[in-house]
């Protein structure tokens, strides 16, 4: 009796055992834009090319619009392992490594090639793992393009900006981005942003023109200013723990497809914007302002005490090999 009993009990393990291993990897990613969007369009594409490359093994699912987690809620679900990717803005990492601050440094780079430039370079990837002691690792860089200020008066000049309220992430560098303009940040949401500039609570904010778009921003905001002055990018992040305790061939294979997508994201974006600018425009709710070159350095030059602000926290050595890759 014992014997038939520790035999169904082998061959209960046994196939229990199987059926884990049949179990798929599941990996989910949350985000908080719309999926028209590169962000939104990037882990969509991730989702294809993973589960071609891994049928059965690997499946990704994808949350889009803080459907899953909001602004403030994503990154201590990711750390508790709730939710196993996510591509947050890299103004949410300043309390996690001040370096990153960098990529909010008003008027650092001169175009987003410059930018694409600066993450491929060895001081780029190494900010990828600069949050692994913190339980984040990150896998690549999705560009959102240069973000444009908008506002319900026309900002040509930094005095322009005077006494107005500016939505902003939750960054100390766009906090002081904007008080250095005599401006006053409110941090915001990302989803409570179209309401609080509808209702007047602040009458501005910095985005790039595929959010003020997909938000509609632009139907409660009068002028936009072609200012460039910004960087909105994403970093693809994941738990640490989760990662390292992949399969050597998962982990592998899911960073060589974060690879492609990354390419494709970061080439597809640009274009992605300059079509939703000329659907603002083609709306007519609101006028966008072009800069001269005379008017941009104005404004580049009203911006470098922030530079000189963060300089310690984020290394002087970063910031040059930043301006270094505005020559091309």
């Amino acid at each position: 009796m014992f014997k038939v009993l520790a035999t169904v009990a082998a061959f209960g393990a046994i196939f229990s055992g199987s059926a884990l291993a049949a179990d798929p990897i599941v990996i989910k990613f949350s985000h908080v834009v719309a999926d028209d969007t590169p962000k939104g369009q990037g882990a969509l594409l991730f989702k294809k090319l993973v589960e071609e490359k891994f049928p059965g093994k690997v499946k990704v699912e994808v949350y889009s619009n803080s459907s899953l987690y909001g602004d403030g809620k994503e990154m201590e679900a990711l750390l508790l392992n709730n939710v196993q990717m996510l591509a947050p803005s890299l103004a949410k990492f300043d309390k996690y490594t001040p370096k990153i601050q960098l990529f909010d440094l008003p008027f650092l780079f001169d175009d987003i090639e410059a930018v694409q430039r600066f993450e491929k370079s060895d001081a780029g990837k190494s900010l990828l793992n600069s949050m692994k002691d913190k339980g984040i690792i990150g896998l690549g860089y999705w560009n959102n393009d240069l973000k444009q200020l908008s506002a319900n008066k026309k900002l040509v000049l930094p005095k322009d900006a005077r006494g107005l309220k500016f939505r902003v992430q939750n960054s100390e560098v766009l906090d002081a981005q904007f008080k250095q303009l005599n401006a006053v940040p409110r941090k915001m949401a990302f989803g409570e942003m179209y309401q609080g500039l509808q209702t007047g609570v602040v009458n501005g904010a910095e985005n790039p023109y595929s959010n003020i778009y997909s938000q509609k921003i632009n139907e409660v905001q009068k002028y936009i200013t072609e200012s460039n002055h910004g960087l909105l990018s994403y970093m693809v992040i994941v738990n640490s723990k989760f990662w390292d305790g992949l399969p050597d061939d998962v982990r592998k294979g899911l960073m060589e497809v974060m690879d492609v997508v990354s390419d494709d994201v970061n080439k597809k974006s640009h274009e992605f914007n300059l079509a939703d600018k000329q659907r603002i425009l083609d709306a007519k709710t609101t006028e966008i302002i072009t800069l001269t070159p005379e008017q941009r350095k104005e404004w580049r030059d009203a911006m470098r005490p922030v530079w000189k602000k963060f300089e310690d926290k984020i290394g002087a050595d970063l910031i040059k090999a930043a301006e270094e890759s505005n020559k091309k």
